[in-house]
């Protein structure tokens, strides 16, 4: 990743509380436009709170967050949607008794780029998606599924991909799929992505840099390599 270049997304000192308990506290985070950066972390580390933060869907108590310069930590989610911003929640929520295309029609509701132009382009990416633009999404299966979730969100032609567990509830084949695709919209596309994803090694394997979240903090962060190459990391989250 070269060094000159901006960070398109900052986040400095981020505390959420949900009443008494305190779901992330003083996070500092960044991504570089074009880089892939994961958070890898156990079952309510935190992970899906800090990118919901992001999206204003939770509310920050503290700490600034910058989008391509702006910050917008207080923002609402239509505005900081528009601005570049597409996020994939867990669980792939779609709208199941919808044709692939109409889901997709949908994602482009806030892109400037001709709709004709942007299903060109996702149906180089999905060929599958392709085939079944009549097909209710309801009936995909579950890798098709998510793969009509990213191609969705693609559809606004973001500055900026969020995407919370996308391997949940997946087989093996087709997670690495999934990271095959996640993978190409980086490097060949230059998609800035940042991911959350308990499955660590996939996440390390395609990802430029890593955080470790744990109970709400980060306990470390540096690329992924390094990430990976921790001890710690490794008998915690790849099986030593």
């Amino acid at each position: 990743m070269a060094q000159n270049k901006s960070d398109i997304l900052k986040i400095e000192d981020l505390s959420i509380f949900y009443g008494q308990v305190r779901a992330l506290n003083h996070i500092s985070l960044r991504v570089s436009e074009g880089e892939f950066v994961a958070v890898i972390g156990a079952n309510g580390a935190g992970k899906s709170s800090l990118l919901r933060a992001v999206l204003h869907i939770h509310e920050a108590n503290s700490g600034i967050i910058q989008f391509l310069g702006d910050d917008i930590t207080h923002k609402s989610s239509d505005s900081i949607v528009r601005s570049g911003i597409s996020f994939i929640p867990e669980g792939v929520r779609l709208f199941p008794s919808m044709t692939v295309l109409e889901n997709l029609q949908l994602g482009a509701h806030f892109s400037r780029c001709p709709i004709s132009e942007r299903l060109n382009m996702v149906f180089d990416w999905f060929p599958v998606l392709g085939e079944r633009v009549k097909q209710k999404a309801g009936t995909l299966s579950g890798g098709e599924r998510q793969m009509l979730a990213i191609a969705r969100a693609l559809m606004s032609s973001p500055k900026l991909l969020m995407l919370d567990e996308p391997s949940l509830g997946l087989a093996p084949i087709l997670t690495a799929e999934v990271f095959n695709i996640l993978g190409n919209l980086n490097k060949r596309e230059g998609y800035s992505i940042l991911l959350s994803e308990q499955n660590a090694r996939k996440a390390l394997q395609y990802a430029d840099r890593g955080y470790v979240l744990e109970t709400g903090n980060v306990t470390l962060q540096g690329t992924a390599k390094a990430v990976e190459s921790n001890q710690q990391v490794r008998q915690a989250y790849l099986g030593g």
